[in-house]
């Protein structure tokens, strides 16, 4: 069974569902932990200055953002803390979009959402609406103080929240030498894409994701394996994990009966209620 990582609730019109947050993704890469050869102890990171090479203590660290050549703005807690986004415990719906406008390169890490509190009926409301009207929802989000754009998307029988990157962070490709868009522009006959279209339909079968594997991390694993089988093996005292705390939802109400208010009022959304400063 999943652990949940967030509780609260999707928000749209006047129409409260109520969910918790599954993550949808593990890591499958190999970690490589630092030890200390002499003694198979685990090696961390120490707080070093660059200029000295001398070890400083955590009290004497503060923040500072680079604003121009050799020069940095010092941040204090209490002016990061005033910038934090406020927690809502909601992911608040601003849009329905075609889902064909997103491009990829957006897309983040994906989230399972599941329902709570006798949500289930509006859950699946909201997911064959999604589904019959081929659309997804453009949400914001705080998930441990951090304000995500995401997009609301229905998957099979689940609604997958998907965090996005902010228009930001994306780079543009304007300076990378592409070819000019179209095919008469970048020179392409019509024989030559015929065979390439005949090529890819030629290649196209369904998508089995059993079929795919990581084969570093298989080869990796198989050597562990066989030199724990022979006894080649170091001893190491593990460190306590962290596990993260999930928030419990906040005001969080089944709301079924206000879809018809939010159609009838669609330019005049709820006031959202004071927001209390805090990570979710």
């Amino acid at each position: 069974m999943l652990r949940s990582i967030w509780k609260g609730a999707i928000s749209f019109g006047l129409v409260h569902i109520p969910v918790a947050l599954y993550p949808a993704t593990r890591d499958d890469q190999i970690d490589f932990d630092w030890l200390d050869r002499r003694t198979m102890d685990p090696v961390g990171y120490k707080r070093i200055n660059k200029r000295t090479g001398k070890e400083i203590a955590k009290e004497h660290i503060v923040r500072g953002v680079a604003a121009g050549e050799g020069e940095y703005v010092v941040v204090g807690d209490d002016e990061l803390r005033d910038a934090y986004p406020r927690t809502t415990q909601t992911i608040e719906i601003e849009a329905f979009i075609d889902p064909r406008e997103l491009p990829f390169v957006h897309l983040e890490r994906p989230y399972y959402l599941g329902p709570l509190s006798r949500g289930e009926k509006v859950y699946a409301l909201l997911r064959e609406t999604l589904l019959a009207t081929e659309r997804i929802g453009l949400a914001r989000v705080v998930i441990h103080s951090q304000q995500h754009l995401a997009a609301l998307v229905a998957s099979g029988p689940a609604l997958v929240l998907n965090l996005l990157r902010w228009p930001s962070e994306i780079r543009t490709w304007e300076d990378i030498p592409l070819p000019e868009a179209g095919p008469r522009a970048a020179g392409l006959t019509e024989r030559e894409l015929s065979m390439a279209r005949a090529l890819v339909d030629d290649m196209s079968r369904p998508w089995q994701p059993e079929a795919h594997h990581n084969a570093f991390r298989e080869a990796v694993m198989a050597l562990v394996e066989r030199k724990r089988e022979a006894g080649d093996v170091h001893q190491v005292t593990p460190l306590e994990p962290q596990v993260p705390g999930a928030s419990a939802p906040t005001n969080v109400i089944d709301l079924t009966e206000l879809l018809k208010r939010s159609l009838a009022h669609p330019a005049n959304p709820p006031t959202p209620a004071r927001r209390k400063r805090g990570a979710s």
